[in-house]
């Protein structure tokens, strides 16, 4: 029995000991985000071993996250609800079930995963979207661009732009009754890099006459340069998101080249002769100093060309928005910013913040102190959270505001 015992207390100590995170004292329902960091932490580990063994890629193993949460294209009272194709790139449409009043609003939805995992098709997703339709109105189109490690840089960008040069055809938004003056680009993580990307080229095409009413990128991932920022060190081991899946997640969107990897992990992938690109997210500069922290900035370490010469992409503003010059930021439509304080990626939105401001664009930055990365797609059971329900609720405001 006493053995019996001691067993039972070493596994269920470990058992804590594994679970266990530090949580932020201002992250409310602590338990269940220590919970649902635990679960993701547990599916890196599997993937991880799998990956070494040769069972399944990293991503793969992942991706079985976005399987298991797949719901199917279900229409309800509110919306109807179908899976398509735009310029043959898959894409879930939900359109208003409610008679027209006039012309409709439309929101191009680009979801995130690091550009490896997620689809339109996921609950949280589906629910994002479908709520999104039936508050505003709205036609909105998610789109499931293809992903990594099967596809690289520049196919996911290729993939959202040419749904959006599509649907923004004055006969496509004719057929389906919106309004070619309000139309809004939009997208969460690597989403809100795509979303950011796609505003940035769609300025410089002559070919399309439409424009943007507005874009919306929430907690964003916009600059590959820098991977030693505050937000970096500060959530190194955070929630949801550490540093080394993020880092994982940006290598693997150019190449699954182990090489880059090792790389950005030091922080020593870009050349020294792309230095002038450090310029453009020198978080001493575009920082505002309670986000400095007590950190301290340190001149960058160049690594070899070579990296830079086989994939060129993580120098290119269409993975990377933020190395976009000031010029190319002016035209941009009025934005919207989350951030999230607990988040590796907090302060490529701040910079972009700054950067947008400084160019004349108007933009409403919302930093949310109490949340981590992703927070606001937790707004089901049983992984609902008060937060995500809030910052979908202030999304939701802000684009009946502005669009």
């Amino acid at each position: 029995m006493g053995a019996k015992l001691l067993c039972f207390c070493l596994a269920s100590a470990l058992v804590a000991y594994y679970i266990y995170i530090p949580i932020p004292e201002n992250i409310e329902e602590g338990w269940k985000v220590m919970l649902l960091t635990s679960l993701f932490r547990t599916v890196g580990h599997v993937a991880e071993v799998a990956d070494r063994l040769g069972l399944m890629h990293y991503m793969e193993v992942l991706r079985l996250i976005t399987i298991a949460e797949h719901v199917a294209p279900t229409s309800d009272e509110n919306v109807t609800v179908t899976d398509t194709e735009f310029s043959n790139v898959a894409t879930r449409l939900y359109l208003p079930r409610k008679p027209a009043r006039g012309l409709r609003r439309a929101v191009i939805y680009f979801h995130g995963g690091g550009w490896c995992v997620g689809q339109a098709g996921m609950k949280s997703y589906d629910l994002l979207s479908r709520w999104t339709s039936s508050q505003l109105d709205a036609v909105v189109v998610s789109v499931d661009y293809r992903l990594a490690p099967k596809y690289h840089f520049p196919v996911q960008f290729e993939d959202v732009y040419s749904v959006t040069k599509f649907f923004l055809q004055s006969s496509v938004l004719s057929q389906y009754g919106v309004d070619p003056n309000r139309v809004c680009v939009a997208g969460d993580s690597a989403g809100g890099n795509l979303a950011a990307a796609v505003a940035q080229k769609l300025l410089e095409d002559s070919e399309v006459t439409t424009r943007f009413r507005a874009q919306v990128l929430l907690f964003p991932a916009l600059q590959t340069l820098d991977l030693n920022l505050p937000s970096y060190q500060q959530n190194e081991n955070g929630l949801i998101l550490p540093k080394s899946l993020m880092v994982r997640f940006w290598s693997e969107y150019f190449t699954s080249d182990f090489s880059l990897r090792e790389a950005m992990t030091s922080n020593r992938h870009v050349p020294a002769e792309s230095g002038h690109l450090f310029q453009f997210v020198n978080w001493s500069n575009l920082l505002p100093e309670e986000m400095k922290k007590d950190y301290v900035y340190t001149s960058p370490v160049f690594g070899s060309s070579k990296l830079a010469k086989k994939y060129p992409g993580f120098l290119d503003p269409r993975a990377a928005p933020l190395l976009a010059e000031d010029a190319r930021l002016r035209g941009l439509p009025p934005t919207y910013v989350l951030t999230c304080e607990h988040d590796v990626l907090r302060d490529d939105g701040v910079m972009y913040v700054s950067r947008l401001r400084a160019a004349g664009v108007r933009v409403t930055h919302d930093h949310a102190k109490d949340a981590f990365h992703g927070a606001l797609m937790f707004v089901s059971s049983p992984t609902s959270l008060s937060v995500g329900n809030r910052l979908r609720n202030r999304y939701i405001e802000w684009l009946n505001e502005n669009l």
